[in-house]
């Protein structure tokens, strides 16, 4: 029985679903195109034998390198150009301004004292201040200055700017005897500018070409010659020398390598998506219809890839903070737990891609991903979650310390870095329970936390229900009750039908006296027309739909009670109609509920224990033949009616819900013996005796 009420997936959507999906997973992986290892000095090599497949130079560290660089620039000076031609042009001008008259009338000796200063300064040099600042913040100590084809080394401190030439003039002035007021009336600032101009082409030039003098190599590796084994310590030497076979790994391989490496990985990938597409096609094809699941599923696949290479960019150290297990857990408590496993391992797969030597990252999350799964396979508490991080923190540790212990490695050189990641792991693992309800929010499903809340009777509508429609209220308690032992029987979702059945009539209680299990004496129906008494009992699926939605019951609760009568007929009153009005044509459409017929085995559960509780209530003969006939005949004419056409029941289920039905109701409706009551005279008479008796014990 195929359900009917899904969104069909179009093959072209499922094959845009697994391209887009591998092309975000292969776009984040590393552009790596040599092999990369996780090491420390002073630790064993945790990896096998590496020999050295060709010949190449021992790299200097970066640090080494950097500490070269800084010994060689600190020598480094840079260079400028001098423009004499700019200061005899400016002493020039001061000349025939003095001879013009322009300056005033000024004395002989001011006049020599000016040509003076101003040639000192000149020949020294006057920068630009930015310039000058720029030089002075670098740590230069000195200049080169370049003349013609000749370059000399100049002090810093020697040079001017504009402002400090126009001090030192002045400066000088007292010892000279020449009066500041009349040198200021020489306007000496129109006659000083910027002789040395920074010549960047020659600095860069000369920075380069002394950079290149540095060597980057300390030595030579000779192809065939073995770098570490397993179980090695990892020296500061050795170090470099795999750091030096990466890089020159790196440097031999071209971006034609990285294309070939990443497209590789994209056919593993789309392999590997399309393989989990085919078990969702063969064993969970509902899983495939619904685009809640479908996008949940790739949701989680993707992510936790995508995560992972770009952790393992940093350090591969981090990728055991991952909380892999989270996967297994949301599958598990939203899905199944088949489904969990292979998801979470194929997801795992997935990330083992982005790393280099990633068996050990497989087995602990395989592992941690089982615990979880195997833990939370009925999930009826927060406490479980916590126990999950425990028990996943625990097991990733043992199977760490085994590993390191294989490796040949002693207690002192364990590598705490590592046990740290993983306690991470078992911490962030607490986190999966707020994003639970977000997971819930986003895709709409429902989790067994949610169920269990608002499965409580102190829930508020489940509390005005029992004031408003104390019948109502204890007829769904007890389909809740059946419903369960059947659900139970038949492997459905205990929980979600408990649920459901405590929820689906909620809607009575807007009118809750129409309804006869909260009627006592008077029957409103009486007094009304069939077709009108038929739309006040159907409006309840209607009214319980408004009051979910008040009280945010989740989406599966609310599909409870628009199936549970699915489109059956209020027959009572149709038939009733029918018997007053044989010759007429009736609208059957007045006496049908809305629907739709149930389309999921929780839902069929429901709608056959309803049926038959509601039918017990009117049995006349009580034994074992009315109530197997009873149960026999309420659930055949469901399905003969065709209402449980949609859901995915077998016979088998079907006939094993019958006896469940029918042992619980035995149960039930069991006889019960009476009490005999005592004889008054014959109680009288053994009253007295023992009054007697006591009284003899008294007086002895």
């Amino acid at each position: 029985m195929d359900n009917q009420h899904t969104k069909q997936l179009s093959i072209p959507f499922r094959i845009a679903l697994v391209a887009i999906s591998a092309a975000l997973i292969v776009a984040f992986f590393p552009k790596r195109t040599s092999v990369s290892y996780d090491y420390n000095e002073g630790k064993p090599w945790k990896y096998g034998q590496i020999i050295a497949e060709y010949d190449f130079p021992i790299y200097k560290s970066d640090h080494t390198i950097k500490a070269e660089t800084d010994s060689v620039l600190r020598s480094f000076q840079p260079y400028f150009k001098y423009e004499g031609s700019i200061g005899n042009m400016q002493i020039r001008n001061f000349e025939q301004d003095v001879a013009r008259g322009t300056l005033g009338n000024i004395p002989a000796n001011y006049r020599s004292y000016l040509l003076q200063k101003l040639s000192e300064v000149y020949e020294a040099g006057i920068m630009d201040s930015h310039d000058f600042s720029t030089v002075m913040d670098s740590g230069y100590k000195s200049v080169r200055i370049v003349e013609g084809t000749k370059a000399t080394s100049m002090a810093i401190k020697n040079i001017f700017t504009i402002r400090s030439a126009y001090v030192y003039i002045n400066s000088f002035a007292d010892s000279a005897n020449i009066s500041k007021e009349v040198l200021s009336r020489c306007n000496i600032n129109d006659y000083l500018a910027e002789n040395l101009s920074y010549d960047e082409r020659k600095t860069l030039s000369e920075k380069k070409e002394l950079i290149r003098s540095i060597t980057y190599s300390s030595g030579m590796v000779v192809g065939g010659q073995k770098i570490i084994d397993r179980g090695e310590i990892v020296d500061a030497n050795t170090a470099n020398i795999i750091a030096s076979m990466i890089k020159e790994s790196e440097l031999r391989n071209s971006n034609k390598s990285i294309w070939l490496q990443l497209g590789g990985k994209f056919l593993v990938v789309i392999l590997l998506l399309s393989v989990f597409l085919i078990y969702l096609r063969l064993y969970r094809k509902d899983y495939l219809e619904d685009i809640r699941s479908v996008s949940l599923l790739y949701f989680l696949l993707v992510a936790f890839p995508i995560i992972t290479s770009l952790i393992s960019q940093n350090s591969i150290q981090y990728i055991y903070c991952i909380p892999m297990a989270a996967i297994a857990i949301f599958i598990t408590v939203f899905m199944d737990s088949r489904t969990a496993f292979l998801s979470t391992l194929i997801a795992i797969v997935l990330s083992s891609l982005a790393l280099q030597e990633p068996y050990l990252f497989v087995i602990t999350q395989i592992f941690s991903s089982l615990v979880a799964i195997y833990s939370l396979k009925q999930l009826e508490s927060r406490s479980q979650l916590f126990q999950t991080a425990f028990l996943v923190t625990a097991l990733t540790i043992v199977i760490m310390l085994g590993y390191e212990f294989g490796q040949g490695h002693t207690i002192e050189m364990l590598d705490t870095s590592w046990y740290i990641s993983e306690t991470i792991n078992g911490v962030l693992l607490l986190f999966v329970y707020p994003f639970m309800f977000l997971m819930e929010k986003v895709f709409g499903f429902t989790s067994p936390i949610t169920l269990i809340e608002i499965s409580n009777v102190n829930h508020p509508l489940l509390r005005e229900l029992s004031k408003q429609a104390q019948g109502t209220f204890n007829h769904s308690m007890q389909v809740a009750n059946l419903a369960s032992e059947v659900a139970a029987k038949v492997g459905a979702d205990v929980l979600l039908v408990r649920t459901g059945a405590l929820y689906h009539d909620i809607g009575k209680i807007k009118n809750a006296t129409y309804f006869t299990e909260n009627q006592t004496s008077t029957n409103l129906h009486d007094n009304l027309p069939e077709e009108r008494s038929a739309q006040i009992i159907i409006q309840h699926i209607a009214d319980g739909l408004e009051l979910a939605e008040k009280y945010h019951l989740p989406r599966v609760i609310k599909e409870f009670i628009m199936t549970h009568h699915g489109l059956s007929m209020a027959s009572y009153f149709y038939i009733q109609y029918k018997n007053k009005h044989p010759e007429e044509n009736v609208n059957e459409q007045l006496f049908t509920y809305p629907g739709p017929n149930p389309y999921t085995k929780e839902q069929a559960i429901l709608m056959i224990a309803d049926s038959v509780e509601a039918a017990s209530r009117s049995m006349k003969t009580i034994d074992d033949d009315s109530i197997r006939e009873l149960v026999k005949k309420t659930v055949d004419s469901k399905m003969q009616s065709g209402l449980l056409k949609d859901c995915p029941v077998t016979f088998a289920d079907v006939e094993e819900a019958k006896e469940v039905l029918v042992a619980s109701l035995k149960t039930i409706y069991h006889t019960r013996i009476s009490y005999p009551t005592l004889n008054s005279e014959k109680a009288e008479n053994q009253k007295k005796k023992k009054n007697n008796h006591i009284f003899r014990r008294k007086s002895r």
